[in-house]
């Protein structure tokens, strides 16, 4: 059942990884506003689709305005998608007007929502969601201020039954897109759970009947929560880089907005500024920021993949088998954007030298990012707008099995490279799938960690070292993997490729001792 669900997730993986996950949110929240406006007619939400259209506006101009004199203060590429997902996340949260006092208090949380991206971050990167920045600011200062004199504040209005199974279902293509639903799933758990038991105590204290079902209903459908979690709390640029330090920043964000606390008896501490304390916890488990990385040289490991080899600019910390996200700012980027994830070849241990691995070769219609980062040449400057990942060996000395599945061999040439450069001995089979021979990466490298590997290919590579053997041509499948590894049942497997074939080679591993796998959602 587990690996039939494995399947099936990279197989909807495949399809989203089309297009890029900042693009993706950008589709759907812009789905959203018009959904919200199409309803609005039959009073089903809220503001009034001239209030959406007319604070939209407003947002989208003051936000794209700050952002594009940021930017070119900082020589820093303008990012218009950034703007606009901003700028929607906001027409949500905020109370849509007509109104010029309520415009203006729109076009201040925009600004500073924007204004926070530059000024409130660490190394390029910033701390907290601006949008929940934004609106916290203009909430907060509002509450000091007569009532006729509030503009605007953060209502969240996107919080009513109308609208929550279209949040629900595109938050669901997003999280699947960045791979977040468990993290999303444990603040949803945590949120609800508080909220029912927050509003069993307020009944009990007034005298009012209570029902559970009521109260679960209220708080997923009648509240900003599934929001809140699919578009706001999974942003990547906000997290920490472990899972577990994930789950504790959703969990913080759970407690906190399904129990709002009284802060002096003007405002709360819910939705948004308990969004920002998660934030600030997520800082502290790891202090990240941009690193510039320097390219130095570029080669084909493959007739149809090339190597490129970085000089870290400043300190960079990883673990073997994690990821890094690479921007590379070109003129008019397609649907895929600007930014793009790759395993990390190299070791730990080789910095300040890092290098990756892609698909390049006979593609005949290759995204705009990888003609950008084709034409870059030695000395170009890009930067990693952060590392993340699980797909790390296990603590100890279990037994492993590694299923690589071609240019998907990259995380474990760092992994076995770095068990080699500490003197870690381990009980480690690799298992490399490829179309031929030829396309067998990083032979030499692996073959110095004197690991056992299992070559799948349809012709006989030449010259293979004394502890590799050839499957003779055979297809992976349960019982062939079981022909060469008879001992599956007892390792961690770990499978590494695109999420196509991650889903044909999942069953053969439901025997394995565990099961990780590491997509690559295309270039």
């Amino acid at each position: 059942m587990l690996t039939s669900l494995t399947a099936l997730r990279q197989r909807v993986l495949a399809l989203l990884g089309a297009i890029s996950m900042y693009r993706l949110v950008l589709f759907s929240l812009a789905t959203l506003a018009l959904i919200a406006a199409g309803l609005s007619f039959a009073d089903l939400v809220a503001p009034t689709a001239v209030e959406l259209l007319a604070t939209f506006v407003v947002l989208a101009v003051v936000i794209s305005v700050v952002d594009a004199a940021a930017q070119r203060i900082l020589r820093l590429p303008w990012r218009i998608e950034s703007s606009l997902v901003t700028a929607l996340i906001l027409l949500f949260v905020l109370q849509p007007s007509v109104e010029l006092r309520g415009l203006a208090a729109v076009a201040l949380a925009g600004v500073v929502a924007s204004l926070s991206k530059y000024l409130i971050a660490w190394r390029g990167r910033h701390i907290l969601n601006p949008a929940a920045f934004g609106a916290a600011v203009v909430t907060i200062v509002g509450s000091f201020l007569p009532v006729d004199a509030v503009g605007t504040y953060s209502s969240w209005w996107i919080g009513t039954p109308a609208m929550a199974v279209p949040v629900a279902v595109l938050g669901l293509f997003v999280l699947w897109r960045t791979e977040k639903v468990r993290i999303v799933l444990v603040f949803l758990l945590l949120a609800v759970g508080v909220s029912v038991v927050r509003q069993a105590v307020q009944a009990q204290a007034v005298g009012l009947d209570f029902a559970v079902t009521d109260a679960v209903w209220l708080a997923l459908a009648q509240s900003p929560y599934l929001f809140l979690g699919a578009f706001m709390l999974s942003e990547p640029l906000t997290l920490p880089p472990r899972r577990w330090q994930q789950f504790s920043v959703a969990a913080l964000v759970g407690v906190l907005a399904g129990w709002p606390i009284a802060i002096g008896g003007l405002f709360t501490l819910g939705q948004e500024r308990a969004l920002l304390l998660g934030n600030l916890l997520a800082f502290a488990f790891a202090v990240r920021g941009s690193v510039r990385l320097v390219l130095e040289k570029r080669q084909f490991v493959t007739p149809t993949a090339q190597e490129l080899t970085f000089r870290t600019k400043s300190r960079l910390r990883f673990v073997a088998g994690q990821y890094l996200e690479l921007d590379v700012p070109h003129h008019r980027p397609d649907a895929r954007g600007t930014r793009r994830e790759f395993s990390i070849v190299s070791a730990p241990a080789d910095l300040p030298t890092l290098r990756i691995a892609y698909k390049d070769g006979d593609q005949k219609h290759p995204s705009s990012y990888k003609r950008a980062l084709a034409a870059a040449q030695p000395g170009t400057v890009l930067a990693v707008t952060g590392i993340w990942g699980d797909f790390v060996l296990p603590r100890g000395d279990s037994p492993v099995l590694m299923v690589a599945a071609g240019i998907g061999v990259t995380p474990f040439v760092s992994q076995l490279r770095q068990l080699h450069a500490t003197g870690v001995e381990r009980d480690v089979v690799l298992v490399y799938v490829a179309a031929d021979a030829a396309e067998l990466a990083f032979r030499d490298e692996l073959a110095e960690t004197c690991a056992r590997v299992i070559v799948f290919t349809r012709d006989k590579p030449a010259d293979l070292p004394a502890h590799w053997t050839w499957a003779q041509g055979a297809r992976l499948d349960a019982q062939s993997l079981e022909h060469h590894v008879a001992d599956v049942s007892a390792r961690h497997a770990f499978i590494s490729g695109p999420p196509r074939l991650i889903a044909d080679l999942a069953p053969a591993l439901q025997k394995a001792r565990s099961l990780t796998t590491d997509a690559f959602a295309g270039y």
